[in-house]
């Protein structure tokens, strides 16, 4: 599977809940990061993230390219001004989800607060679920989630798990310009994701 981008009826996607959005195919996933030039460069270059990149800190990934467009001000916010559209494997992704735990109490699932708070701090990947944006970043009903990786989980994804990073960056900026024109905008097709596990 390649990047692919088309003219995305996004009135057919689901109007409210929450919702995986994504490009995939039978084995494998794209999700989207942006960062600036100097941790982008060293990403493409080399095929896996090193260089001026943390591996100290949390990394979020978004399956969703319009949620990544709202987070990245369509590459126009500092510190963002690169997006990649990063392929992984299926199995992996859905290795991820079922490590996550949600970033909230609330919406946690766990009886207690303790029991959470003890698997927020032992797990390595936390899980969010965001508000939606249409392309000129207006707020929508759906969900959109994020995973947020770190320690052991984040060291597999930036240096061993990735099949392919890809620099969207020049997609977007000629996209940008027709956010609010649906008819002219292409975005990649994405669909509802169902795990494989």
């Amino acid at each position: 599977m390649k990047f692919e981008a088309y003219k995305k009826q996004t009135e057919q996607w689901p109007d409210d809940g929450k919702h995986i959005m994504a490009q995939f195919d039978e084995e494998t996933i794209i999700v989207y990061q942006a960062y600036s030039d100097a941790i982008a460069d060293f990403a493409v270059a080399h095929q896996y993230f090193g260089g001026a990149f943390s591996y100290t800190r949390m990394s979020w990934i978004k399956p969703n390219f319009l949620w990544m467009m709202f987070r990245s001000g369509w590459a126009q916010k500092s510190g963002q001004e690169r997006v990649l559209a990063i392929r992984i494997k299926r199995s992996f992704f859905d290795e991820i989800l079922t490590q996550a735990i949600p970033s909230s109490f609330i919406a946690s699932g766990f009886a207690t607060q303790e029991a959470w708070k003890q698997a927020i701090e032992t797990s390595d990947v936390r899980l969010q679920w965001d508000p939606d944006h249409d392309p000129v970043g207006n707020c929508l009903p759906r969900r959109a989630l994020q995973l947020g990786l770190r320690g052991k989980m984040l060291a597999r994804y930036g240096k061993e798990e990735i099949l392919e990073i890809i620099d969207v960056t020049p997609f977007i900026l000629e996209q940008f310009p027709h956010a609010d024109q649906h008819e002219q905008l292409l975005i990649p097709s994405e669909s509802i994701y169902q795990s494989c596990i």
